[in-house]
């Protein structure tokens, strides 16, 4: 289904009119809005435009593709992830998992379902997007405990597969869309204490395996 997509017959009052930070967050107020409303197919500058109450010239001089403002978009709506340090690899990962379950779980089940336009138009899925929303240089959440915990002599000194490091949020991202909703918190548990900390603790290093991961002495960055 298309937005309606009717503009003003005048133009606000110069005096008035917004510029700079207010500008932008109305319109990727409106830009959020035709996404959850309309889908990938709805989210065009026409549209945006006309729910900011802006016109497409100043869209264009901003985000000169579609797709630019699609991922700034998004990316205003799916900040980066706060990083637990109790000391403990369990804890913080059982932390993350429950951060993620509470505040992005219907935002996740959104954008898959709203971007599987996105997705087959581009080739992409929702790993290659979520890579492109992470800022540039920035370990991933669950790499960065692994490092943690290998560096205080939690875990053993390994090479792990970036698969194996991100196993919990996939298997919570899977659960969250099989739910269209928030996952039980035993599920949550479950994934941490009989998958993944199994796994990390027995894991012996393979050609698949992401340099720099648990490795003494390497960088990640």
């Amino acid at each position: 289904m298309k937005p309606q997509t009717t503009t003003s017959s005048h133009d606000p009052n110069p005096a008035t009119r917004r510029r700079g930070a207010a500008l932008e967050s109305a319109i990727f107020e409106a830009a959020w809005q035709v996404l959850v409303e309309y889908g990938y197919n709805g989210f065009t500058f026409e549209a945006i435009a006309a729910r900011a109450g802006t016109s497409r010239p100043v869209l264009y001089r901003r985000w000169p593709q579609r797709e630019d403002l699609l991922l700034a978009t998004l990316a205003r709506n799916w900040p980066p992830l706060a990083i637990p340090d109790s000391g403990s690899l369990r804890a913080d990962a059982l932390e993350l998992l429950r951060t993620i379950n509470h505040g992005r779980a219907r935002a996740a089940v959104l954008m898959r379902i709203q971007l599987a336009d996105y997705f087959r138009e581009s080739g992409t899925d929702f790993n290659d997007l979520r890579d492109r929303l992470r800022p540039p240089g920035e370990t991933p959440p669950f790499a960065h405990i692994v490092q943690r915990a290998v560096a205080r002599g939690e875990l053993p000194s390994a090479a792990r597969s970036e698969r194996l490091l991100n196993l919990p949020f996939d298997l919570l991202r899977h659960d969250m869309l099989m739910r269209m909703d928030k996952v039980p918190d035993d599920a949550i548990v479950e994934i941490v204490d009989e998958l993944w900390l199994p796994l990390l603790d027995t894991h012996q290093p393979g050609t698949s395996a992401m340099p720099g991961i648990g490795e003494e002495g390497d960088q990640a960055q």
